[in-house]
């Protein structure tokens, strides 16, 4: 137990939320529970996470929790570990709730260099009918950026993804958008990206993109289930342009989406509402996004990358990384329970 790294979370307690301040004692070992001394309360040291009130032993929460995000099927777990499956489903919802929040905290907080950006939807298969998932992904880190779900693939679908996107992207760094042909796609970064032009007259400002930003389409033309035409669309910018942010980025020499093809199919091992012939289906579509949330965020935090490893002089010959570190988010990589054990700062007073 480390008071340093915990903070009062008393919404009434003056030092709310500050981190390292000597305000923070540890109150018992055995109960895991600290004290803060400016408000004299006490809080468990598990509060703010999916171990907070747990009746089962943590470890067994943590092997739970990497078992789903590996594509392992509840009714397995179940018959394992002899648990409920209400059990079950209340973990994995609240440890994606969990991952949402701290996914959400990373991308307000430490806008990265994204470069490139790819962004694709696939569906998912629930009782009554599918869900569609739309899901971005920075190439140069590998680092995926979040995800939206709609009953309809719709403009407002991609709209919410667009201004996610947006969010991450940090002001004055060239980006390229790669997308697949939907229509949707052109009009929902438009009105994700546009800045006005304020020239000091009355009426409406009119709109325009800002310098550095360009999108460019992938349009696959296929007959029956066989791909016959590849067809390359550049919609933002010149042909030059995006070629050259393609080798700064070093993402290819070609526009393309095969980064974020490649991530669907690390989330359709992951999660078995997203299996293309398989006969399981999921019935809440809020624990299919909290569910994606949890796969996402243990994809950035806890799964090295072999395609970001760095060589080393001197030990190992490799550094692993993932992309949370690639991207600045952290400087090593997670384990499972670190991920679960993680408390979001919060706001201070003022």
């Amino acid at each position: 137990m480390d008071p340093t790294r915990v903070f009062c979370d008393n919404p009434d307690c003056p030092a709310r939320g500050q981190l390292a301040q000597g305000n923070i004692k540890v109150h018992c070992h055995r109960e895991q529970r600290f004290r803060c001394t400016t408000c004299k309360k006490t809080f468990a040291a598990s509060k703010g996470t999916p171990f907070y009130r747990l009746h089962k032993d943590r470890s067994l929460l943590v092997i739970v929790i990497t078992l789903l995000t590996h594509g392992c099927p509840l009714q397995a777990i179940v018959a394992a570990f002899g648990l409920d499956e209400r059990t079950v489903a209340a973990w994995h919802k609240k440890a994606g709730v969990h991952g949402q929040d701290i996914h959400q905290h990373f991308l307000e907080t430490r806008r990265v260099d994204l470069g490139h950006v790819q962004a694709d939807e696939l569906y998912a298969k629930l009782v009554g009918g599918i869900r569609w998932m739309a899901m971005a992904l920075a190439v140069p880190t590998r680092l995926w950026l979040g995800g939206v779900i709609s009953p309809v693939r719709n403009l407002n679908l991609i709209q919410r993804l667009a201004n996610m996107v947006r969010l991450a992207w940090l002001p004055g760094k060239g980006l390229l958008i790669c997308v697949d042909g939907l229509a949707s796609y052109p009009k929902a970064f438009w009105r994700a990206f546009r800045e006005k032009v304020l020239t000091g007259r009355r009426g409406r400002p009119s709109f325009r993109l800002p310098a550095g930003v360009w999108l460019a389409q992938v349009i696959k033309q296929h007959s029956g289930r066989r791909l016959v035409a590849v067809v390359r669309r550049v919609l933002w910018g010149s042909t030059a342009q995006v070629q050259e942010q393609l080798r700064q980025t070093q993402t290819g020499t070609k526009i393309n989406t095969a980064y974020i093809e490649r991530i669907n199919a690390t989330f359709r091992a992951a999660m078995v509402a997203l299996t293309r012939r398989g006969r399981r289906l999921m019935h809440d579509e809020d624990l299919l996004e909290k569910g994606m949330y949890l796969v996402g965020c243990v994809y950035n935090f806890c799964w090295p990358h072999r395609s970001l490893r760095l060589r080393q002089e001197q030990g190992k010959k490799w550094q692993e990384r993932t992309p949370a570190m690639a991207a600045g988010w952290t400087d090593h990589v997670w384990s499972v329970e670190e991920l679960l054990s993680f408390r979001l700062p919060l706001p201070l007073h003022g």
